[in-house]
């Protein structure tokens, strides 16, 4: 069996595995957007993350809630969070963002949920390939998997920090724009005020001298 061929069973074998969705939501003031997955057996992982992009003092508060309505996880005022927790109920969970702290301002949120299945589908084997090679080649495709959301992890963390660092640099910008524009008009006062003395002062010595 070519060694193409058995990458491509390997990746056909392990797709299946996850039902992921990852979005960018525009949170108006005083909204609260839920999101729903369907999980379709009982022990499945649920991998959910969640982070403030824009807006505010970037916090959101969320909730996730099972499919008999009791609440999972629940926190205020969060920037981001990265968790991975065990189903154990079947049906719909609600993932729900509130933004009705804010009054004024509207919030992007970056999140994704996904939703993986314990067991590992076997990949065929073939006349030329041995088990020991294939379980070889499944557990470095495994890793592989591993690492690759690991790195997609950390791009988005990076991208966070980048957005609130822009955001940052943007406020301090703007600051320091408004206070130059006052500190001039304050400069042009200051002189409009001296000239207005100086004129004052000497045509009172003029009139002296009358």
């Amino acid at each position: 069996m070519k060694p193409s061929l058995i990458w491509c069973s390997l990746l056909a074998c392990i797709s299946p595995l996850v039902s992921a969705t990852a979005l960018t939501y525009k949170l108006s003031a005083n909204e609260k957007a839920c999101f729903y997955s369907n999980v379709d057996k009982q022990g499945a992982k649920i991998a959910f993350y969640f982070a403030v992009q824009a807006g505010g003092s970037f916090d959101v508060d969320y909730e996730v809630v099972c499919p008999n309505e009791r609440v999972i996880m629940k926190e205020e005022k969060e920037r981001q969070g990265d968790f991975v927790f065990t189903a154990t109920e079947v049906g719909e969970y609600r993932f729900c963002f509130n933004n009705q702290m804010s009054t004024f301002s509207e919030k992007f949120v970056d999140f994704e949920i996904a939703v993986e299945n314990e067991p590992r589908a076997s990949i065929p084997s073939k006349q030329g390939t041995t088990p020991e090679q294939t379980s070889a080649l499944e557990e470095s495709i495994f890793k592989l998997s591993g690492q690759l959301s690991t790195i997609t992890r950390n791009q988005k963390y990076f991208r966070t920090r980048e957005n609130r660092n822009f955001s940052t640099v943007r406020s301090t910008e703007r600051r320091i724009f408004n206070f130059s524009v006052i500190e001039s008009l304050m400069m042009m006062c200051m002189a409009a005020l001296q000239v207005f003395i100086v004129r004052f002062f000497f045509q009172g010595a003029r009139k002296g001298y009358v």
